[in-house]
């Protein structure tokens, strides 16, 4: 193409070749110019035909020049852009590459100081377990006492009139002396206290004395209340039948948890309230709120208590039962079998789906159901809880 675009440039003279020479360049310049420009988005310039005056011209060279240049033009641009679409990827994948490493590096950064400061965490460990190890190994013990406890007494339960005496008297004897021992060793504090609403007599009460204090007196009217449930074990059935057992359980249960409620308010009131005795109007003032904020939030647990127990007070009275006492006739149908304990009846009760149950079997039952164990027919509205003589695991601390 540049070589033919030179011979435009040729003298006058030539008019001829000048034509022959003209038409080759623009063609040459059509294709190109249509090949870039086209593509690219710039001017396009078609000549059809080149007269002889326009030859002669001398502005001419100029428009043929721009058309030359035109052409090259769009392709540097091209070509540029091109070039620039190419080295802006790299720079994108460098960005995503480079947030990556630096993530990366911040967890690096993070496990190399846990890596250095490990041996600093455990011995600042030690030191605390040391400190602190006469609360920490009276907790296990006390939770362990009371897992071991709470699964006999539901084991023992379970058995009704095949329960172990001597066992339940046992266990009679291990929680009232574990709460006597404990109450024995740390009588200078006088924990026992708290138990009527009183203040241990202890110097300085900080945090982790309120927890001291409130964790083991949890655990001790825990213990009194699994003794109580232990003793109505060992009363004879003819005295109190299995099924009368069952509500004293429930309604001993609820009272250990109502008034387990209750008797942390008078150690954190003290707690909160001791927060302004540095002579500071501002900070007295904030005991005083966080107190009564706290005393709030109490009231409002109360009133939630007081509806369940008056609904276990009202099932207490009432003795709701699940059925009628069901006739031999009826008992002679189901094969003098029940289905549960797979023995002769005892007592049966007849459902409201017609299936027949010993008493002691289907109030068992009960306890963790609401429908039939047969038919799955829902006979009792409520579950009722503890009992088969359970209690609560719940450490209330507040």
């Amino acid at each position: 193409m540049q070589a033919n675009c030179s011979q435009l440039h040729s003298p006058p003279g030539t008019v001829g070749s000048e034509e022959v020479s003209a038409s080759q360049c623009v063609h040459t310049t059509r294709m190109t110019g249509e090949g870039s420009c086209l593509h690219s988005g710039d001017v396009h310039i078609q000549i059809n035909s080149i007269p002889k005056e326009y030859v002669e011209n001398p502005s001419s060279r100029n428009t043929r020049s721009g058309v030359h240049s035109c052409t090259h033009g769009c392709v540097h641009s091209r070509l540029r852009s091109h070039s620039q679409g190419e080295a802006r990827q790299p720079d994108d994948m460098t960005t995503e590459s480079g947030e990556h490493g630096n993530s990366f590096s911040e967890f690096h950064y993070i496990f190399k100081w846990l890596q250095k400061s490990l041996p600093y965490i455990l011995i600042l460990s030690v030191k605390l377990l040391m400190k602190h190890i006469t609360g920490i190994s009276l907790g296990i013990g006390l939770l362990t006492t009371f897992m071991y406890a709470n699964k006999s007494i539901v084991n023992q339960v379970f058995l009704r009139e095949r329960c172990s005496k001597i066992q339940c008297a046992w266990l009679l004897v291990f929680l009232a002396g574990s709460s006597v021992l404990l109450y024995y060793t740390f009588h200078s504090q006088s924990l026992h206290y708290s138990l009527i609403f009183l203040k241990p007599t202890l110097d300085h009460l900080n945090f982790w004395e309120i927890f001291w204090i409130v964790g083991i007196t949890d655990f001790i009217l825990k213990f009194i209340f699994m003794s109580l449930k232990c003793f109505i074990l060992l009363v004879p059935s003819s005295i109190m039948p299995f099924k009368s057992k069952g509500f004293w359980y429930m309604l001993l249960e609820e009272l250990c948890q109502y008034y387990r409620t209750f008797v942390p308010i008078p150690v954190w009131f003290r707690y909160l309230i001791s927060f302004g005795d540095f002579g500071n109007v501002i900070r007295w003032s904030l005991g005083i709120l966080l107190a009564l904020l706290y005393l709030i939030l109490k009231l409002l647990d109360f009133f939630r208590h007081l509806k369940t127990f008056r609904q276990v007070l009202r099932i207490f009275f009432t003795r709701p039962s699940y059925g009628v006492a069901a006739s031999k006739r009826q008992c002679s149908e189901m094969d003098d079998i029940c289905s549960i304990c797979q023995a002769e009846f005892q007592k049966p009760i007849l459902l409201i789906c017609q299936h027949i149950f010993c008493e002691e079997c289907i109030t068992l039952w009960f306890n963790r159901e609401k429908t039939c164990p047969l038919c799955r027919t829902v006979v009792s509205d409520h579950i009722h809880k503890w009992k088969d003589g359970a209690t609560s695991s719940h450490l209330q601390l507040y």
